[in-house]
């Protein structure tokens, strides 16, 4: 991208408080974007091929919304906690194993989507995170759900597509959860807690694709108490219709 193509970009950005610069092949967080400190409410810099975000994010104070969807970051810095006013960060499609240690400190974020990362297991940093509602960790290696779990205030957590075997109890005990999503992972029934049915705030649970089949499933104390069940299966989809139009 040339100077003056980047520099119409930042005349904009001051005006609106909006960055965006998707899919062009950026290997380097502009540098440039540090004039804007002040006025960025807004940053989207996906599709890119970036390796690293530099310490100076942490000086965007007043960033709300972080996009780096699809770039090859293998590690987040520090100073990306300092963000206390960032409520949305994106991150899907990265290399990224881990959080910053401080990662807690995000205290006004309300949405985190790192699907298709490395991640081995739920990070413990996400359960200081008082604001948060929604957790997308779709796509990761994610093998069990730890007790840590229990203290996460998320209300909705998306797990699918991961390869988790193991569900710790607490998740039962998560405060605000409302929307489990669980499906093609390794999951057999006999490690799915039953209390997620009979115990929790849980009212939709999307299990499709483990290691047991749903009717078995529906045979435990308690599923009538979970008001969806949700199957998301095209084959269940087309039968339903199929049956629905037959009758018509």
């Amino acid at each position: 991208m040339g100077n003056s193509a980047l520099k119409a970009h930042l005349e904009t950005a001051q005006k609106t408080g909006v960055f965006q610069l998707t899919g062009k092949g950026l290997t380097e967080f502009p540098e440039d974007l540090q004039k804007l400190t002040s006025n960025l409410r807004t940053i989207d810099l996906s599709n890119n091929k970036m390796e690293i975000l530099p310490p100076l994010i942490g000086k965007f104070s007043f960033l709300k919304s972080l996009a780096l969807n699809n770039n090859r970051l293998t590690a987040l810095p520090e100073e990306l906690c300092k963000l206390k006013k960032l409520e949305s960060l994106h991150l899907n499609g990265n290399h990224l194993r881990q959080l910053p240690a401080a990662f807690g400190q995000l205290s006004a974020l309300k949405t985190l989507s790192l699907s298709g990362n490395q991640l081995r297991t739920v990070p413990t940093q996400l359960c200081a995170l008082r604001q948060l509602d929604v957790v997308d960790l779709s796509k990761n290696q994610i093998q069990n759900v730890p007790d840590t779990v229990g203290e996460l205030q998320a209300i909705e957590l998306n797990l699918n597509q991961n390869q988790i075997s193991q569900i710790s109890v607490q998740i039962s005990h998560c405060p605000r959860l409302k929307v489990l999503r669980l499906e093609e992972n390794c999951l057999e029934l006999s490690m799915l807690p039953q209390s997620i049915l009979s115990d929790s705030q849980i009212s939709l649970l999307a299990v499709e694709g483990n290691l047991f089949e749903i009717k078995k499933l529906r045979e435990l104390e308690g599923y009538d108490k979970v008001c969806e069940i949700l199957l998301l299966a095209k084959k269940c989809l087309v039968n339903a219709l199929s049956r629905a139009f037959s009758e018509y």
